[in-house]
């Protein structure tokens, strides 16, 4: 039986493939799929997450295509899904992060290793030291400035953490100002490093408005990257959690 031949459009279900033991079978990633670098050096780059070389993607003949709704644009699917299966994950809080490691396993043939991977984020899921409750808002962009809503997967790893999405009420990264900002009294303002790669400097212009706000610089892979990279960002998020408290 031949190996089954993959592509990921998504870079942390790339890492997430590689992790289940699926190296081999990878014969297409983003750009974007960065992690782990050692390893993905050696698998061909199709395009961006939002630009992937269609033709380039049939002509290779894939098996099975990784994709996902929010990363992946709706009319390249739907050119994809006419020549090759594809698995399109649809990620907004933890808990499909967690079936989507599971459909990927089992779908794969590698439905053991998915599994102990899941039992293992789920043990670190346990394991969130009983703090209070903090208000939070988490910034992804700035020029506009823009926020994570109530239905993200940002949101759903804040809300487990106990960091309350002061912008729970708005729908998926909404453009806001430093001063909305201001007007809902966050506790907490955390700078995500991506997409946009906040730096110190950024902290004293929204100190400028915010005064009363504790703003922070935050890896972005702790919030927003699912897959396998939940383990060990889920246990330094419960060091931070200890860390702000």
């Amino acid at each position: 039986m031949s190996q089954q031949k993959i592509i990921s459009l998504v870079p942390s279900l790339t890492e997430l493939l590689i992790d289940l033991g699926l190296e081999e079978s990878l014969a297409g990633r983003t750009r974007f799929c960065i992690h782990p670098k050692e390893k993905v050096q050696e698998i061909p780059i199709i395009g961006g997450t939002k630009n992937p070389r269609v033709e380039e993607i049939i002509d290779a003949g894939a098996d099975l295509i990784i994709a996902n709704k929010e990363e992946n644009r709706e009319e390249d699917i739907r050119e994809l899904e006419q020549h090759t299966e594809v698995i399109l994950t649809d990620i907004s809080s933890i808990e499909e992060a967690l079936f989507a490691i599971y459909e990927i396993g089992k779908k794969c043939g590698v439905l053991e290793k998915a599994e102990k991977l899941i039992a293992d984020i789920q043990t670190e899921l346990e394991l969130i030291p009983d703090e209070s409750p903090m208000s939070a808002a988490y910034l992804i962009w700035r020029s506009p400035w823009m926020t994570a809503g109530g239905d993200t997967y940002i949101h759903s790893v804040m809300e487990h953490w106990k960091l309350q999405n002061v912008f729970s009420d708005q729908n998926r990264y909404p453009k806001i100002t430093l001063d909305q900002i201001h007007a809902k009294r966050p506790e907490l303002v955390l700078l995500s490093s991506e997409p946009f790669p906040f730096k110190e400097k950024h902290i004293q212009e929204i100190a400028a408005v915010c005064k009363t706000a504790n703003i922070m610089l935050i890896n972005g892979e702790w919030f927003s990257w699912y897959g396998s990279r939940m383990l060990p960002s889920f246990k330094k998020l419960n060091a931070f959690r200890r860390a702000i408290s």
